[in-house]
């Protein structure tokens, strides 16, 4: 199934008291473009061809809801856009990295805003070993989290960094790290993963306050200087087997070598599903 077209915004359920991320940095402002979807909101750059940031309002109940949706990828160019502006799948062709979603596609509560999540104006060029073991488990984290918190509003985002970015196919640019930022409103805590976008690497706790000074956005403006100031406790990033919570392994500080080969696993098994219910389909 293709996604639908994005709308404009406001999209205001999907930002921390109505209020979209403030980009306390005057160059992220240029050429962008805010994209509404259905569990999620973009905010586009025409310049690096990537997310500014994703927002989004995570529950319990989507959770719960994502984990009944089978994965099916199907990226696909942003038609909302100016075409000059978007990436497009042959950027990432033959690139060396992976197309890393900023909203994940394991966020998303129904098969449309699974579909709509694989839009490449919620793409990233990331470092395919980071992205399939340390991110995703941070990911993961998220989702258990927001299951435990029963909501949670969430901002993911790139951040280029140093006098030269790299960048694929000479249009797209390659971040130099990557942020997950957390807002528990019942309990007032704030906080956000930070992770450099390459293979055998950390990841840190960040405030929102550094995390301000490092990506240059604001990301929930509403919440007291004493809140942005102060890092929440995150949880570990773990891996998580669908069906197999027990299972789940840490990774990260503590770096799994066989995340990997979960994830391989995982796919293998997923695919396997998928062929035979089409199958059966064909059948019946």
């Amino acid at each position: 199934m293709l996604a639908g077209p994005a709308a404009a915004f406001p999209c205001g359920d999907h930002f921390a008291d109505g209020r979209r991320p403030d980009l306390v940095n005057p160059k992220l402002a240029r050429a962008t473009t805010p994209l509404c979807y259905d569990a999620f909101a973009v905010l586009y750059s025409g310049l690096s061809r990537t997310p500014v940031y994703a927002a989004e309002h995570l529950t319990r109940a989507s959770v719960a809801a994502a984990r009944t949706v089978d994965r099916v990828d199907a990226f696909h160019d942003e038609d909302a856009l100016p075409e000059a502006d978007r990436s497009r799948l042959d950027d990432y062709v033959h690139s060396g990295f992976d197309r890393g979603h900023m909203a994940p596609a394991g966020d998303m509560p129904t098969g449309v805003a699974q579909a709509q999540s694989f839009t490449l104006a919620n793409i990233v060029p990331q470092d395919r070993a980071m992205n399939r073991g340390l991110w995703a488990a941070i990911e993961e984290s998220v989702r258990r989290l927001a299951t435990e918190r029963r909501a949670l509003f969430v901002v993911t985002g790139p951040i280029f960094g140093g006098d030269s970015v790299q960048a694929i196919n000479g249009r797209v640019l390659v971040p130099t790290q990557l942020f997950k930022a957390v807002y528990d409103p019942a309990r007032g805590e704030a906080g956000a993963y930070l992770v450099p976008n390459r293979d055998d690497t950390d990841w840190r706790s960040v405030s929102l306050t550094e995390l301000r000074g490092l990506a240059g956005i604001d990301v929930f403006p509403g919440l007291p200087d004493a809140v942005k100031g102060r890092a929440m406790t995150l949880p570990e990033p773990r891996t998580f087997s669908r069906g197999d919570e027990a299972g789940a392994a840490p990774c990260g500080r503590h770096r799994d070598g066989d995340s990997f080969e979960a994830w391989a696993r995982d796919q293998l098994h997923r695919l396997a599903r998928r062929l035979w219910r089409d199958l059966m389909r064909a059948i019946f």
